[in-house]
């Protein structure tokens, strides 16, 4: 690995770190420099040549520094304490401290998405527990899971049974981990989005997806819904939620409780029984 140090008017901060992403970094620390001036630390690939990343960015100082010789796993793992969403009390697998009972989330940090520290996780966390206030949640799936976290927390709510399913091969080995470590009988399967999957089959449909496959896939992830049956839509930024409501609503043939928490938003589409 190769890391470049960037020095840069204070003011041009955001460009350059844009013109670094541009050229192939594969991160970049911000270090404090002086009053007008701020200090990037850019991470690249051996095979990148400075000077071609010097010249994406005129005017700055650039120059080669050692890597340094960090144990970034532990480093991570310093900083990622165990913390409250909600009912649930999410527990970094390292820490075997508490017992798991039905309000403990184990997760092993790192592997695939969902961790529980997203805003967008959180929202849905907290449409699973009102969904489940006042339904039986019944035959739920997890769709784009990630980790399995979200599926696991509808198993803990009663759901049953829970189909974790994504199209990573990474994501789904993830999600068996943590169907292991939380001892949640998760039914973990390969898929690209609904494709391959029932219609109809599902009582509730949990989907932490970015809004452009949301708004694309909207009649194939409304068909897998059961008649009754309740659908929450998470990973949305608040200005997406007008273009996926206007595919959905009409869909769903109801407006949704919408949740926000900072900047994202969550949707849930629930249908009385049938």
């Amino acid at each position: 690995m190769l890391a470049l140090r960037v020095v840069v008017p204070t003011a041009d901060e955001e460009a350059a770190v844009a013109a670094l992403w541009d050229a192939g970094t594969q991160g970049i620390e911000v270090r404090p420099s002086t009053a007008d001036r701020v200090e990037l630390l850019a991470y690249f690939d051996d095979d990148v040549s400075p000077a071609a990343v010097a010249s994406a960015l005129p005017g700055a100082a650039l120059d080669p520094v050692p890597v340094p010789d960090v144990d970034w796993v532990a480093r991570f793992r310093e900083g990622f304490r165990a913390f409250d969403a909600g009912r649930f009390r999410i527990v970094p697998a390292w820490d075997t401290s508490p017992s798991v009972t039905s309000a403990t989330l184990v997760v092993d940090p790192g592997r695939a998405f969902g961790t529980g520290t997203h805003e967008t996780t959180r929202l849905c966390l907290a449409s699973l527990e009102e969904l489940a206030a006042r339904r039986h949640l019944g035959r739920t799936l997890d769709l784009g899971a990630g980790t399995g976290l979200l599926a696991i927390a509808a198993s803990r709510l009663g759901a049953s049974p829970v189909v974790a399913a994504d199209i990573d091969s990474e994501a789904t080995a993830s999600a068996r981990i943590h169907a292991r470590l939380n001892s949640a009988p998760l039914r973990v399967v390969r898929a690209d989005g609904g494709r391959g999957l029932r219609a109809g089959a599902f009582d509730l449909v949990l989907a932490n997806l970015m809004a452009l496959f949301l708004v694309d896939r909207a009649a194939e992830v409304c068909a897998l819904v059961a008649p009754g049956g309740a659908l929450v839509l998470s990973g949305l930024l608040a200005g997406d939620v007008p273009e996926v409501r206007a595919v959905y609503d009409p869909a769903c043939g109801r407006p949704p409780v919408e949740r926000t928490l900072g900047e994202w938003a969550a949707l849930v589409y629930e249908a009385p029984p049938p």
